[in-house]
């Protein structure tokens, strides 16, 4: 059966859909209705932000989390006071529960919803999976799944179908003592034996939050990280109010626009004279970045990351605020080779851009001088063992893990 007379699809119910769903509504003087396919019964909250432990906080303040374009204090209008019980005392700003900002997300949605009913513009939620897009006409036609599935011809088509779940790079799927999706932790984690050893599949944000509430329901037992690359984020840094004079969107067109390209170096030289109007140097910068990116001693690093919370150089402020603000706007402007030359460091430059906050490496830190927390690099296979349990093989030799959690 096929539904016409529809105008936009939005494929996904979480954050993204929540963001398109309140420009919408701010659009007025349009017409047509709007379907959005989501299966799940999270609406609105995506994996990340449904009901769980109030240990998994959101990994940045509350102005950088707006869901509202344009209007960085939407989000802290709508927490009012109760921001004040969540502050992170090393950052010196609010770190809120991932479900509080679920809250957030499902109220801004709904009432962009009842605004858009206002304005003419029916939003209805179908509780299906798209399973293809096709062409009919010049239109697009979406296939959702099920015994009863049905065809959708639309207008157009978002897709907001968010970061996916974890990949089963070790084929542990079904296995016992296999946590395939650590989200929501508060389930996942709640059959984990208290002595049990884990071992976390992955150091990036999701590693560090499975270590985080382990940590907060009381596990004794012990807990190693193990990657190929055993990088972890880097540290928040406490925001200085500072706003990037050079390296902005609008130098970037303007370059663009005069040159009728955009280059890699072009934006190192806006770094480049960034830094050095605040009395810093670049090369200085990337050694430190680069020797961040290595799998020497990654607890070194931590504590001195730790230790520079408060440090005034502006350098890694600027890269984490416009690796989300320019970034977006001058990726698709650069050519191949420089696409290539950013790609080789992605895991640094995602450490950069979205950097663990300080409560959560804190804790890190003291499960690390504990001996409770360790870090495994070179990892190379996860397998069953013959009886209970796992072998996993590293650069450091064969350990062995009672459980596994795949992050």
């Amino acid at each position: 059966m096929r539904v016409r007379a529809m105008d936009i699809a939005i494929v996904g119910g979480g954050a993204a859909a929540v963001g398109l769903l309140d420009a919408l509504a701010g659009r007025t003087g349009r017409t047509g209705a709007i379907n959005v396919f989501e299966p799940s019964a999270q609406l609105w909250r995506g994996r990340p932000y449904g009901p769980d432990l109030d240990a998994v906080r959101v990994n940045a303040p509350p102005a950088n989390m707006s869901i509202r374009a344009g209007d960085s204090g939407h989000y802290s209008a709508w927490l009012g006071t109760r921001s004040t019980e969540y502050v992170d005392e090393l950052l010196g700003e609010p770190l809120i529960p991932r479900a509080l900002y679920g809250d957030y997300l499902a109220h801004t949605a709904e009432k962009a919803v009842a605004s858009l009913a206002e304005q003419g513009r029916q939003v209805r939620v179908v509780a299906a999976r798209v399973t293809g897009i096709d062409r009919a006409g010049g239109r697009p036609v979406l296939r959702t799944d099920g015994a009863h599935g049905q065809e959708y011809e639309v207008g157009q088509v978002a897709l907001c179908l968010g970061g996916g779940v974890p990949q089963d790079l070790y084929g542990l799927a079904g296995q016992p003592d296999f946590i395939a999706d650590p989200y929501p932790l508060a389930a996942a984690l709640d059959h984990v034996p208290p002595e049990s050893d884990v071992t976390v599949i992955g150091s990036g944000l999701t590693a560090v939050d499975v270590v985080v509430s382990l940590a907060a329901r009381g596990h004794q037992g012990r807990i190693t990280l193990v990657s190929r690359g055993g990088v972890l984020p880097f540290v928040r840094q406490r925001a200085n109010g500072r706003r990037p004079r050079h390296v902005t969107t609008e130098r970037v067109a303007q370059l663009h626009q005069a040159q009728g390209r955009l280059t890699l170096d072009d934006l190192i030289s806006l770094l480049r004279t960034e830094l050095a109007e605040a009395g810093e140097d670049f090369d200085t910068l990337t050694a430190e970045l680069l020797g961040a990116g290595g799998a020497a001693d990654p607890v070194r690093r931590l504590r001195e990351q730790l230790a520079a919370v408060d440090d005034p150089h502006i350098g890694r402020r600027v890269l984490q605020q416009t690796a989300h603000t320019v970034g977006p706007c001058a990726w698709p402007l650069l050519g191949a080779s420089d696409q290539g030359r950013l790609r080789r460091h992605l895991r640094t430059a995602v450490g950069l851009a979205s950097p663990m906050v300080p409560m959560n490496a804190s804790v890190l830190m003291r499960l690390l001088d504990s001996g409770q927390l360790t870090f495994a690099s070179g990892l190379r296979a996860i397998e069953r063992t013959g009886g209970r349990g796992f072998r996993v093989r590293d650069d450091d030799g064969v350990r062995t893990a009672s459980l596994v959690v795949n992050a």
